[in-house]
């Protein structure tokens, strides 16, 4: 006679389960010796993340899909030192991702570090918690004025935030930036793209889509609000890079201070 699903027969009852009890009895303990292994894995992997493993300080970004230029601010450290020398001494990282690249930058011989994180910060980890707390990153919209007096800086880097800014609020961010730095500032913006799409995430946390503008675009724009590019630093940025190797995925504008 045929079993039907969901409806045992009267021998499997009488001997305590038959064939389908023992096979669960010896299965048991193998599935609940599994389950202690990733439960275990996962435990492991949790605490290691914690305490900055998996994406820390020594890491490249680890957003670094949606943050492209945040982590080409990273590999491009070494570049700038060669051209920006002793005004890397004392530098402020405004973007997305500034916990890592502020503690890249700490790592680094004579020379101070700050970030502005422009966005609430999600998920930081306890290093990360660790500069907030000594105050050397700071969360602060940079729609508003910067807390920061005229040349606190030598030199500020953006990167990422600006692509988020209309043309409105860039009239007001990038001088303000100008303000706070001694001896320049280094932008990096994202490449357009034709397959460029809004993201829904990018929406809901920014108030807008990142905006990737052409090269000329940004030239224009700087021209209209009165301020220079660094030549001398241009330059030197493009002969330590030719010398390296290195090839930006980014957009990198050298600008003056305002003075």
């Amino acid at each position: 006679m045929s079993r039907r699903p969901g409806i045992p027969s009267r021998r499997f009852g009488e001997n305590g389960g038959g064939l389908f009890s023992s096979s669960k009895a010896k299965s048991s303990p193998i599935l609940s010796i599994g389950l202690l292994i990733v439960g275990g894995l996962f435990l492991v992997a949790y605490m290691y993340k914690g305490s900055g493993g998996f994406g820390g300080l020594d890491s490249v970004s680890r957003v670094e899909g949606d943050y492209l230029c945040s982590g080409e601010v990273q590999q491009a450290i070494p570049i700038l030192q060669q051209a920006y020398g002793d005004s890397m001494h004392k530098v402020l990282h405004v973007g997305p991702d500034a916990c890592y690249v502020v503690s890249k930058l700490l790592k680094q011989d004579e020379t101070e570090a700050w970030g502005l994180e422009p966005y609430d910060i999600e998920d930081a980890d306890s290093n990360c918690k660790a500069l907030i707390r000594r105050g050397s990153v700071r969360v602060a919209d940079i729609k508003f004025p910067l807390p920061y007096r005229p040349k606190s800086f030598s030199l500020v880097i953006v990167s990422d935030a600006l692509d988020y800014l209309s043309p409105r609020y860039l009239n007001k961010t990038l001088p303000d930036l100008a303000r706070v730095s001694a001896d320049g500032i280094v932008i990096f913006t994202g490449v357009p793209s034709n397959n460029q799409k809004a993201k829904v995430a990018d929406v809901s946390k920014f108030g807008r889509a990142a905006k990737m503008r052409s090269s000329s675009w940004w030239t224009k724009y700087f021209a209209q609000n009165n301020l220079e590019e660094n030549e001398a630093a241009s330059k030197k940025f493009g002969q330590a890079s030719t010398k390296s190797s290195y090839v930006p995925k980014c957009q990198i504008f050298h600008l003056k201070s305002l003075h």
